[in-house]
């Protein structure tokens, strides 16, 4: 019965949920374009071929798609007859997947969470197994996936505080949704026992750690780009505001003009999240009488320019391999702040605002261990910042603490991959 008026609702909501995504296009242009996959209609390419193995990967957006990396990458090595199909819901993360696998993965939109469109999905695709990276609880997407026989892993599993009270208001749904769920692997206890309060058997869960963890800590930036190169050759002090968010950079100009007062000479590299708002990012800086440039404009950065705004796409390795210290933004705004192991893994040290739950964890450990500092404000982010620059040793030591961090915790992609081998081979 519930799945009846489910499906009846999200029938209705239609046009609502085709109207936001217009709109939303207005901003993202990408969100108007291949509207027919997140109705289910995805034209299967003709090298798909429905009798081979295929591993079904769902990954919402940017974050699940980077985390999702290193699973995928040992799946093709471990089984390289098999196929592997991408979804993802947003159009920043299906770019992710593209500069990741190119053409070794398909991928579509997940359709939205009508029973009809997913059934004729994944009856087309025919995987043999869904693994749901974090944490998308979908009814429908789970009740349909499991109706057809096809095993489930909910893996890098992820509750907050937050997400769990939402859940928490249709927890015989959310139960009944969850004990579909083959087997379950979860970043920390804290998310192990939020998911067993939610209706999860305790049987099913095993705390096998975080997958971001597995970030590549011997990458090297190969970048061999004129911009990259002068900066790398530069004896300019580097400071990158990495992934920031709206409202954030108002801010960060407060930090940027009290380090620049005590040391001119700094150079900060500023990376909207978003590239939707690259144009008003950089207008905004431009405003507020910093000399701004654009990395999309520029192949060479003069001496007196002091802010760079970081409008590319997939160059964030080479953003962080020619900086000295990291700022991780969407923390000094209340959207949970964004992946502090990518610098970690380039040996920076971390700085990130009180807003952290999507890393909490994370955060906590690096912090603990000596590799990140949380600052309250912008004002604070300043004062950091310029401790920093005067300490070489303590950046070094931070750097090496918070490299060495992630070293210690790499044991998810193991016990994942096991899980995947039961699933796989196991009636």
């Amino acid at each position: 019965m519930f799945r009846f008026f489910y499906d009846l609702i999200v029938i209705i909501l239609m046009p609502l949920i085709l109207v936001r995504l217009f709109m939303r296009g207005y901003k993202a242009p990408a969100y108007r374009r291949r509207i027919s996959e997140r109705f289910g209609f995805y034209r299967f390419p003709k090298y798909f071929k429905p009798e081979i193995t295929t591993i079904w990967v769902h990954a919402v957006s940017v974050g699940e798609v980077f985390a999702a990396q290193p699973l995928i990458r040992e799946l093709e090595k471990l089984y390289p007859h098999y196929q592997i199909f991408i979804t993802t819901m947003t159009p920043t993360g299906s770019d992710q997947v593209r500069r990741l696998f190119g053409e070794q993965v398909f991928h579509s939109y997940l359709p939205y969470d009508s029973s009809l469109m997913l059934s004729r999905f994944i009856r087309r695709m025919d995987p043999k197994l869904l693994i749901i990276m974090e944490t998308e609880i979908w009814p429908n997407l789970i009740t349909v996936t499991r109706g057809m026989g096809i095993k489930i892993l909910l893996a890098n599993a992820r509750l907050s505080e937050k997400s769990a009270s939402g859940y928490s208001k249709f927890r015989s749904v959310t139960k009944r949704v969850l004990e579909q769920i083959d087997i379950i692997g979860a970043q920390s206890e804290y998310d192990s026992e939020r998911l067993i309060k939610l209706g999860a058997k305790p049987e099913k869960i095993v705390v096998a750690g975080n997958l971001k963890y597995h970030v590549n800590i011997s990458i090297e930036d190969k970048s061999n780009k004129p911009l990259f190169n002068e900066l790398k050759a530069s004896a300019r002090p580097i400071v990158i505001a990495a992934s920031t968010r709206d409202g954030e950079e108002e801010k960060l100009l407060v930090t940027i003009k009290a380090v620049l007062r005590k040391f001119p000479k700094v150079l900060f590299i500023v990376v909207p999240r978003h590239p939707e708002r690259f144009d008003k990012v950089f207008s905004d800086l431009k405003k507020s009488r910093v000399i701004c440039a654009r990395r999309s404009s520029i192949a060479n950065l003069g001496d007196n320019v002091q802010v760079l705004i970081g409008d590319s796409l997939g160059e964030m390795n080479s953003y962080y391999a020619v900086s000295h210290i990291a700022f991780v933004g969407g923390s000094l705004v209340n959207t949970g702040c964004h992946n502090v192991l990518e610098p970690a893994a380039m040996s920076l040290p971390i700085l990130v605002g009180p807003s952290q739950y999507n890393f909490a964890q994370i955060c906590e450990r690096l912090e603990k261990a000596g590799g990140l500092l949380t600052v309250r404000d912008e004002s604070e982010l300043a004062e950091r910042i310029i401790n920093l620059l005067e300490n070489k040793s303590k950046r070094m030591k931070m750097g090496s603490i918070a490299k060495e961090e992630i070293l210690a915790n790499q044991k998810a992609l193991p016990m994942l991959v096991k899980m995947i081998e039961d699933l796989l081979f196991t009636d």
